[in-house]
């Protein structure tokens, strides 16, 4: 099998050292082109290149969720079809959602073994991604999530933290957040988002939407947070939106998106987080984000700057990832 491995050289859980054992166990058992970034998008031409080529038959993203994300887009520039190359994903991040939501170890070491011994096995899976679009802007993929509004803002800021040279860390994000509240203070009582569903009344007044493509959303530390915990990568999209953020509603809706969700002993879902300023949709194919002035807008946990309107599409079976 013919595979391009595509590496983060900045990737902040690996070392250089680390890399060269990946590639080496790796080579063992594939026929191995490795290509490291050199520039934001990088990943994204790479990938979009070796499903040009037609010769590759697998794509492994060495990174973490950002670079996941870029060689997702890559893959799927022309959409998705029989003829793109499958994905595997070692991660390399601080955080690693993607992976860790398809079980993969969070330790590179681990998860190369992993990925090894499911290409022995020729284990496989077709997920669904969610698809974000803006008119006049490049259609995005995303693996696990997207935001509008504060959640997005928050990722701003520690994208501006990480440009001052401030290394990605939980507490950055938790201490980002908590800033982010204070100085939010009059859209904290009234969102500017609005959202339009299909078959439903437009529902105003939303300070952010979190659209997950699976569960957990994100981590801290290890520990997971479900704002959505019914979404999976087999159904379409879950939306959760917040419409007002009191200190008492917030702290509130923090604890619930933060408790476990074992198993029910009669098989019913587990209930999302609930309340009078929350807002949740489960298994929605497409819906549209709309706000009276440009709100911060993420995907996958990469800032993409203001945006007034953007449109999400659940598309099923999108890519095949070797697990």
């Amino acid at each position: 099998m013919r595979a391009l491995l595509v590496v983060n050289h900045k990737a902040t859980t690996t070392s250089g050292r680390t890399r060269d054992v990946l590639i080496h166990a790796l080579r063992s058992d594939l026929k191995l082109d490795v290509a490291e970034t050199q520039y934001r998008g990088h990943a994204r031409d790479l990938a979009e290149e070796a499903a040009r080529d037609g010769a590759v038959d697998l794509v492994v993203a060495l990174g973490g969720d950002g670079t996941v994300n870029e060689v997702v887009n890559g893959l799927l520039t022309h959409g998705p079809g029989e003829k793109v190359p499958r994905l595997a994903v070692v991660p390399g991040g601080s955080t690693n959602v993607f992976a860790r939501a398809l079980g993969l170890p969070n330790d590179p070491v681990e998860a190369t073994g992993a990925l090894l011994d499911a290409l022995e096995r020729g284990r496989e899976r077709p997920i669904g991604l969610g698809k974000a679009m803006t008119e006049g802007l490049p259609d995005r993929w995303f693996t696990f999530t997207a935001g509008y509004g504060f959640d997005a803002g928050v990722v701003g800021r520690v994208e501006a933290q990480r440009r001052a040279g401030r290394k990605s860390t939980h507490a950055l994000y938790v201490g980002q957040a908590v800033r982010h509240y204070f100085t939010q203070r009059e859209q904290r009582r009234r969102g500017p988002v609005s959202l339009e569903l299909p078959g439903h009344e437009q529902l105003p007044g939303l300070v952010m939407a979190i659209v997950s493509n699976t569960s957990p959303w994100t981590f801290l530390g290890n520990r997971p947070v479900y704002p959505s915990p019914q979404a999976s990568f087999d159904t379409d999209l879950d939306l959760f939106g917040i419409t007002r953020m009191t200190a008492f509603g917030t702290a509130r809706t923090v604890r619930q998106i933060l408790r476990s969700y074992a198993p029910s002993s009669d098989g019913a879902p587990p209930a999302g987080p609930s309340g009078k300023h929350v807002v949740s949709y489960h298994d929605v194919r497409h819906f549209t984000l709309v706000s009276e002035e440009p709100a911060p807008f993420q995907v996958d946990g990469d800032h993409l700057g203001d945006r007034s309107r953007v449109s999400f599409t659940g598309v099923r079976r999108a890519l095949r990832v070797i697990v």
